[in-house]
């Protein structure tokens, strides 16, 4: 199968949609589908304007040009996407689409009108957007147009079928669950050692969780919590400033970012995820700790409702407030600590690459469907 990816971003960047665009066409190109990606993201070395490289069997399209800052935008990029579209005549077009995504928009936009099989993935919450975009759809081809809508987790898929009013599959995240596995033995006893890796920007909430901490803090005895911050982004100055404020130099470290290998390894050592975002579409950084055995203390309602389940191998708070109960209880009941993370590590997470592969597939299948091929 011919499949071209089409998504704003994409690595040298680094993030959510980058990082499963890149494992998702990689999967698919190990086995034995020809792979093309389109992106508006500058190579390592700052290639642009349609270079062409090689990315470990994917064929990778660099269609930016220079705008401040590299963002990953082109409004010239459309006439070139419809060259491509036809040189390639793919099999299906998958697009990967954000909140706010102009590159990945434009090449639904033309995948549509060449004809071409399409399905959109959301990464994304819609919240505070449905009715905005609701009312744009219903005025536009948009609402009947012959296209397999997919979101990455059950949460974000019910927003997106507000807007367009019709069925949306689930194609998550995927991982390798086995580099995930939990060490040997589990975190001792002792003070309990939580850790959080995310981006360091305000809708990951990094902020927010250092208030958490406080909150938590407050209502022990020293030493009886760590939390070891992992990832880098525009907040970090500022939450480093906050740690410093409220008195927590000794409860919170900023580790900024690390590579995985190095992440899995200091999660043995630890009890604790912590997931402080409310928009998490799915939250590949807190299923690779839940895959690691931890426990994972997330809000509910998002995309982390795929894998943990309250009360069983993680708790899922409303708000801020308990979250910080939920801490607070974790480290006053051991029992309850111990009981939850021995399920967190028997258990696997079915978030495989070959379940991935077999939804996305689906997904192509229902796109031809729909162009009647």
């Amino acid at each position: 199968m011919r499949i071209v990816h089409v998504s704003d971003c994409y690595a040298p960047r680094v993030g959510g949609i980058e990082s499963q665009v890149r494992d998702l066409a990689r999967a698919q190109a190990s086995a034995g589908h020809e792979v093309h990606v389109l992106t508006a993201t500058p190579g390592p070395d700052g290639e642009r304007h349609g270079v062409r490289q090689d990315d470990d069997g994917v064929t990778v399209h660099r269609l930016g040009t220079y705008v401040p800052f590299d963002l990953p935008v082109n409004p010239g990029a459309p006439a070139r996407m419809r060259e491509l579209l036809r040189e390639l005549g793919p099999d299906a077009v998958h697009v990967h689409a954000g909140v706010v995504s102009p590159f990945a928009f434009d090449g639904a936009r033309v995948a549509l009108d060449a004809g071409a099989p399409l399905a959109i993935t959301w990464h994304c919450m819609l919240d505070g957007a449905v009715p905005a975009l609701r009312a744009a759809v219903s005025r536009t081809r948009w609402a009947d147009a012959p296209v397999a809508f997919s979101a990455v987790s059950g949460a974000a898929a019910e927003r997106v079928a507000q807007v367009f009013g019709r069925e949306v599959a689930v194609v998550p995240n995927g991982m390798d669950v086995a580099a995930w596995a939990p060490h040997d033995r589990p975190a001792a006893e002792g003070p309990l050692r939580a850790v959080a890796t995310m981006r360091l920007a305000g809708r990951k909430r990094g902020p927010a969780l250092v208030g958490v901490i406080e909150d938590v803090a407050t209502q022990l005895a020293p030493g009886s919590l760590t939390v070891e911050i992992y990832g880098d982004g525009p907040a970090r100055a500022r939450m480093q400033r906050s740690v410093q404020r409220r008195g927590l130099d000794d409860v919170v470290h900023l580790n900024g970012r690390v590579a995985r290998e190095e992440l899995h390894g200091s999660y043995a050592g630890a009890h604790v995820f912590l997931a402080p975002a409310v928009l998490e579409a799915f939250g590949i950084a807190a299923l690779e700790a839940r895959s690691a055995g931890l426990v994972v203390v997330a809000h509910r309602g998002t995309g982390v409702a795929e894998f943990v389940t309250d009360g069983v191998d993680g708790l899922l708070v409303d708000d801020d407030a308990g979250m910080a109960r939920a801490l607070v209880r974790l480290v006053r009941d051991p029992e309850l600590r111990a009981r939850l993370q021995a399920q967190a590590r028997a258990a696997r997470p079915p978030f495989t690459w070959s379940l991935v592969l077999a939804r996305a597939e689906g997904e192509y299948r229902r796109a031809r469907e729909l162009r009647g091929r």
